[in-house]
């Protein structure tokens, strides 16, 4: 039987983490952290571990939230180049995204500047969500900077963290409350070349045509109308209107 998602996050890997803190920092307790976690963690589901290992994070921690962004910073190991390992090589940082997620939206630059570096090594579009529905504005401003940027997985999180949908999250309707916005962050990226942000992005209209036709409709017919569309605009614009056609 193939080994679930949620075993990987058991008591060896509780011990794992809390050593890997450790090395960094003499700030951070060990007993408390096991204490808050070991004897719950492999009788819960994953979300709810994902959650325990943060709170427990945070107990654990005697210093600031910016002071704690900055002892992660120094575990998070090697970038990753492409859009593959999140979940081979960067699984284990998952909790560290949670915490950032359930404790961050108070220091805005702080986390978003930790998201950037944490989705080069995993993925951060959860703990982005929270910072884009306090400070919409901030936060877009941002991420049309990291459209462009030059590392395809932060080019992915300015899409990825934006879907309507987001499996496994509430929704966020920042697309369409700052749709010229999200337009022109979807427009930066449908012609990219890797295939990870062309899925993004393709997801991005499958959402929005669930909840706004109208806004949906109007960049698939901007987007036709452009001369020389290229091969990946075509296929963004066909996987995202998969909802649609079936309609």
């Amino acid at each position: 039987m193939a080994k679930k998602v949620k075993d990987y996050y058991d008591v060896p890997y509780l011990e794992e983490l809390a050593g890997k803190i450790m090395v960094v920092t003499s700030n951070f307790n060990k007993e408390i952290f096991l204490k808050e976690t070991k004897d719950k963690i492999e009788d819960l589901e994953f979300n709810q571990r994902q959650e325990l290992v943060a709170q427990a994070l945070n107990k654990a921690f005697d210093v600031d939230y910016e002071n704690v962004l900055k002892i992660f910073s120094k575990i998070l190991g090697k970038e990753l180049r492409g859009n593959s390992g999140a979940f081979t090589e960067g699984w284990w940082l998952w909790p560290v995204g949670r915490y950032v997620e359930i404790y961050g939206d108070e220091y805005f630059d702080e986390s978003i500047n930790f998201s950037k570096e944490l989705t080069k090594r995993f993925t951060s579009e959860y703990c982005m969500r929270p910072l884009i529905k306090k400070y919409p504005e901030k936060s877009l401003k941002i991420l049309k900077n990291w459209s462009r940027d030059e590392h395809e997985r932060v080019r992915r999180l300015s899409s990825e963290c934006l879907r309507i949908r987001l499996p496994w999250s509430k929704k966020l309707f920042t697309a369409l409350e700052y749709f010229d916005e999200y337009f022109e962050i979807l427009s930066n990226l449908k012609d990219d070349k890797d295939k990870y942000i062309q899925k993004s992005v393709a997801n991005n209209l499958n959402d929005l045509y669930k909840e706004d036709k109208d806004k949906f409709n109007f960049i698939i017919n901007t987007w036709k109308t452009e001369k020389n569309i290229s091969k990946e605009c075509e296929w963004v614009i066909k996987h995202g209107s998969r909802t649609a056609d079936k309609k």
